[in-house]
């Protein structure tokens, strides 16, 4: 048996669990999944079967369901097995509770009332990801899943060109050709990029290059599993926005709105959409 049963003090337990190899799991994880008085699950029937291949038994201990979907309800019953004096364990699907995944709402309630709040840390998508991509890792953002509609993730998208550090999102297969198309237009076809899926599984692969050559391979061979997507950071020179006005005005004089957000976006190595829209503006003045 890998796992200890303990007497563990009462307080929440977030647990860490693989996010694709079994055996990714730490051996103070199964030590607090053994022990645990109470345990909860984003998805029980996947925590289950986990702790079925390392051996953990039940023993009479029901694994209660907590998700996005579970209602208040569930966290209630949670906080009164703290409230009683109880360890309560809860892990997430996949990889670490909270990131991008449920447990916030529960940690802070439990943190609030005085309860002791832990973590059996562990496995990461995110993490695994920065250090598979080759990219700068001295600083990163991790801004989740974009959203699901194109406006709004071109809207999240700008407002994360300027971050001094490699972005991290996660990403669906099935939305992931349109996230990187966006990605390319709003954060300029050069950057470099990183496409990680599956994990730990498998069916690992890793695809590096830039954002414009990773959108159109998606394209023609479109992908299944898991997805992070990684954006290197920004190296182009800080621009004056005065300046790139300017130089609107001047292209708008002798090109089309289109060429001259062409012009202007190959000149300063801007994204071309921003640009576009300026110079629509200046050409509507």
């Amino acid at each position: 048996m890998n796992f200890q049963k303990i007497r563990l003090a009462a307080g929440l337990y977030f647990v860490a669990t693989p996010i694709g190899t079994a055996r990714d799991i730490t051996l103070r994880a199964l030590d607090v999944l053994a022990s645990a008085d109470v345990i909860a699950a984003e998805d029980t029937r996947s925590l289950r079967r986990l702790m079925e291949i390392h051996g953990i038994p039940l023993e009479g201990r029901h694994i209660q369901a907590y998700h996005d979907h579970s209602g208040a309800g569930a966290r209630v019953r949670l906080m009164d097995a703290l409230a009683q004096g109880q360890s309560v364990a809860y892990a997430s699907e996949a990889g670490m509770p909270l990131i991008a995944d449920p447990g916030y709402d529960l940690g802070k309630q439990a943190a609030e009332a005085g309860h002791m709040v832990t973590c059996a840390p562990g496995a990461s998508a995110a993490i695994t990801a920065l250090t598979l991509a080759g990219l700068p890792t001295d600083s990163f953002f991790f801004a989740g899943f974009l959203p699901n509609a194109s406006g709004a993730r071109r809207t999240r998208i700008e407002a994360l060109k300027n971050i001094p550090g490699t972005l991290v999102f996660y990403e669906s297969p099935k939305r992931v050709s349109a996230s990187l198309a966006d990605l390319a237009e709003c954060l300029g076809a050069d950057r470099q990029a990183a496409l990680c899926r599956e994990l730990t599984k498998k069916f690992e692969e890793i695809r590096r290059g830039r954002l414009a050559d990773l959108a159109a391979e998606i394209q023609e061979k479109p992908v299944k599993g898991e997805i992070v997507l990684l954006v290197d950071r920004s190296h182009s020179q800080s621009v004056n926005e005065s300046d790139v006005e300017e130089a609107l005005k001047r292209a708008l004089e002798t090109h089309s709105v289109r060429d001259a957000a062409d012009l202007v976006s190959e000149m300063y190595d801007l994204p071309r959409r921003p640009i576009y829209q300026k110079a629509l503006k200046l050409g509507k003045g």
